[in-house]
């Protein structure tokens, strides 16, 4: 099996490169390419349209349809106005615990697939396997949603997509889904004395508001039952109310950011067509009375699917082979896996570290946490070996 020192020595490479998802990946991606593309592996790199963030595919063995996809994000959160004890970008080792930023999200479950790599590339594999390392999944799960595209119309199509976000390796069959969204609302300046000849687009933002939050009481009663989720209904959160300058002047820009984690895909619809619905009936035709021109515009951030557990599930049943592990878990964290598994594919959430240390101040990763994904991985190798 791969040493641990070889593993380590790369999740070192991989945190001095600060991969923040307003910059660049396309040094790690050049690294991990230039790794597996040296055993002879097949790379398929794909281009954001900014020419700045780059997905990675590499493929080892057959080229035929099936076979498991080990996927993992390159971006990592920033680390501004955070008090880190030591340099977030220079991995440090202490008391058997990796510190530095992505040690646990999600570099760690990334350097434990290509350091394994070499193993993979010297078995005579029955499938293949397919390394998918994106950009922007902290933002969106951008990358993720452009690889979709790919991966529909691709040939050699996985069937099983081990995630490896951080969950100590416990197996995690479903998450909700994480909506983001941005409304604007356009009203009309005027002087504060005469506020019926302005459309002040702060009052309208939270009418807005208001009927979010009538929602969101109204949700807890869709929550499926034996729902599994904590809380088991789908959630709205308003994060940004933000709009007007001055005490004694109508506000004509407001905008709201919100989200919503959906526990099922009806939920998402039910408080879209609503909202939508309010807006059309109710909000814009009073703000139009007195302006024409004012306007409610919704930008969507990112629409991640949740995970939903369905029966059966291979890739879980294969993780619980190479884990040994006989439970299962749900999250309340958003992934790329729900985006694996609307293309038809298996998938499953297993990796080294744990979420409470993801996105803080020395966030670190147990050694012996990344031994458990060396175990777990070489056993795969000798699953698919023929």
């Amino acid at each position: 099996m791969t040493d641990l020192k070889t593993t380590t020595d790369l999740l070192g490479d991989l945190i001095a490169l600060p991969t923040i998802s307003a910059d660049s990946n396309l040094e790690m991606i050049a690294l991990l390419a230039n790794r597996l593309g040296d055993l002879g592996a097949h790379i398929d790199i794909q281009t954001d349209a900014t020419g700045t963030k780059a997905n990675l595919l590499a493929r080892i063995g057959p080229e035929e349809p099936g076979g498991i996809m080990l996927s993992g994000h390159t971006d990592v959160v920033p680390v501004e106005d955070q008090d880190w004890s030591s340099d977030p970008f220079a991995m440090r080792e202490a008391d058997g615990l990796l510190y530095g930023r992505g040690t646990c999200d999600m570099k760690g479950f990334i350097a434990a697939c290509v350091a394994m790599a070499p193993r993979f590339a010297d078995q005579d594999l029955r499938r293949p396997v397919t390394f998918a390392f994106t950009h922007d999944e902290e933002v969106g799960c951008l990358g993720a949603r452009n690889l979709q595209d790919i991966l529909r119309n691709s040939d050699t199509r996985p069937s099983l997509a081990i995630i490896g976000e951080p969950t100590e390796m416990r197996i995690i069959e479903g998450h909700k889904g994480c909506c983001e969204y941005t409304t604007r609302f356009t009203g009309l300046e005027g002087h504060g004395s005469r506020p019926e000849l302005g459309v002040n687009a702060v009052e309208y933002a939270t009418r807005y508001i208001t009927r979010l939050l009538d929602l969101r009481d109204a949700l807890r009663h869709r929550a499926p039952p034996g729902s599994l989720f904590e809380p088991p209904w789908t959630t709205i959160n308003v994060g940004r109310l933000h709009g007007g300058h001055v005490h004694n002047v109508i506000p004509g820009l407001a905008e709201v950011d919100w989200e919503m984690r959906p526990v099922a895909d009806a939920d998402q619809t039910f408080v879209k067509e609503e909202m939508a619905r309010y807006v059309a009936d109710t909000l814009l035709p009073a703000m139009r009375r007195v302006d024409p021109d004012a306007d409610i515009v919704t930008e969507v951030i990112g629409e991640v699917a949740g995970l939903e557990p369905m029966e059966p599930n291979a890739a879980r049943d294969l993780v619980a082979r190479l884990t040994g592990s006989n439970g299962t878990d749900l999250v309340s964290f958003s992934t790329e896996a729900g985006l694996f598994q609307q293309l038809g594919m298996s998938a499953v959430i297993c990796g080294p570290g744990s979420i409470a240390q993801a996105h803080k101040p020395d966030e670190f990763i147990a050694l012996d946490q990344m031994a458990q994904c060396l175990t777990m991985l070489d056993r795969l190798a000798d699953q698919i070996a023929a």
